[in-house]
């Protein structure tokens, strides 16, 4: 909703689009004109070089060269190549890091993998008590089948519930309702120090801010492509398994696709080296090219870069809020401090639905979950101070 005269906060706004470098990236995405596009924490926008990319790997690769494309095209190598293109977003070197399936079925196979590299007497699984629900469920599951206890428990009490009975960890590196930044360094390393593994979902911090997976030790993670990756939805997921842990790395999922020697088809399973363990069956090649074509809209860019205008655009999102939204409409429940902070925004209100639907209505597009809680997303890549700015102003008027 525009205004006949530009607000000091809009005319701030603009000022900093015009010197963000970052901002010149937004031609690689294809947006709709008139939009706000704040819901990139659950669908990332669509990069322009996809559309292409896919036609090609549709009408040429599959069309004309038909089954030579496993060789002649790279489908047989894409899942540990696109692993590898991925790898610098999230602080890992080449080799740790294969696509593939979704982020649930990753995440059973580091958990039962987890477990079954755990020391003996080690019965117990902790899982963030504030775990996205899936989380939760696989948890469960993979407990299940490896004789573990689940026991929940809240990501600041990690360090004291740490024992000698603790097999994994598993812990979200941000809060998908209140967009909370965990400490995956300090966290990580209390795990490790107590003598067991670190399992980390990174889905809503890959692609958003630094990682460090190699730097912090991290035993295993898991993650999506579909939110600050832009893969697509239903894109594939990704598993990572730390250097020191691929030659015993026992997944729970031996399919044809990770065996050492795969065309062989021998009755019996022996696991290929290094990251291929974490293949199951035949590649989602349409999807996985269409994320590979996604990932070129990140040449040339520093995670870091990244980083600093996330907390630039998500303060000035918030102040904008405070003066456009009238006193004690909303409360933010996302952390002030940077350190605490994802690339998200979460505010609390009533009729938050409702709220939703109208802002939608509006042009700008967030999401909600219940029961009362608004959320912003902010991908640096593509969304600028201006539309933080709009968004904000746009509540107030509904607020008004």
């Amino acid at each position: 909703m525009s205004e006949p005269t530009p607000t000091p906060l809009g005319t701030r706004a603009a000022e900093a689009d015009a010197a963000d470098d970052l901002g010149k990236l937004r031609e690689r995405f294809r947006l709709p004109d008139g939009i706000v596009y704040l819901d990139g924490n659950s669908l990332g926008a669509l990069p322009a070089a996809v559309p292409g990319a896919v036609a090609d790997v549709v009408g040429r690769q599959w069309g004309e060269l038909l089954i030579r494309s496993w060789d002649e095209s790279g489908w047989w190598r894409a899942p540990e190549r696109i692993g590898d293109r991925i790898a610098p977003l999230v602080g890992a070197a080449p080799g740790r890091i294969v696509v593939g399936d979704s982020t649930s079925v990753n995440l059973f196979k580091a958990l039962v993998g987890a477990a079954r590299l755990a020391g003996e007497g080690r019965t117990e699984l902790l899982v963030d008590a504030t775990t996205f629900p899936t989380d939760g469920y696989i948890a469960a599951s993979a407990a299940r089948m490896t004789g573990l206890t689940v026991v929940p428990v809240e990501p600041s009490a990690v360090p004291a519930a740490l024992g000698p009975r603790t097999a994994a960890v598993l812990l979200n590196h941000v809060d998908y309702r209140t967009g909370r930044l965990h400490d995956l360094a300090g966290l990580t390393a209390a795990v490790r120090s107590a003598g067991a593994l670190a399992v980390w979902d990174l889905c809503h911090s890959a692609g958003a801010l630094p990682v460090g997976l190699d730097e912090h030790g991290v035993d295993l993670a898991v993650g999506c492509t579909y939110k600050y990756l832009n893969g697509g939805p239903g894109s594939p997921a990704y598993l990572y398994v730390a250097e020191r842990h691929q030659a015993r790395f026992d997944s729970p999922l031996p399919g044809w696709n990770s065996h050492a020697d795969p065309f062989a088809m021998s009755p019996v399973y022996t696991a290929g080296e290094g990251a291929v363990r974490g293949r199951v069956g035949t590649p989602d090649i349409l999807s996985m090219l269409a994320l590979e074509a996604a990932l070129d809209a990140w040449d040339g860019v520093e995670v870091e870069a990244v980083r600093a205008k996330s907390l630039a655009l998500t303060d000035f999102f918030l102040e904008c809020v405070e003066a456009y939204v009238p006193a004690g409409r909303v409360e933010c429940v996302t952390p002030l401090a940077h350190a605490e902070r994802g690339s998200q925004v979460s505010l609390r209100t009533d009729n938050a639905a409702e709220v939703m639907r109208e802002l939608i209505a509006r042009g700008v597009i967030g999401d909600f979950r219940a029961p009362d809680v608004l959320r912003f997303g902010f991908t640096p890549l593509y969304v600028g101070f201006a539309d933080a700015e709009r968004a904000a102003r746009t509540l107030g008027h509904i607020f008004g």
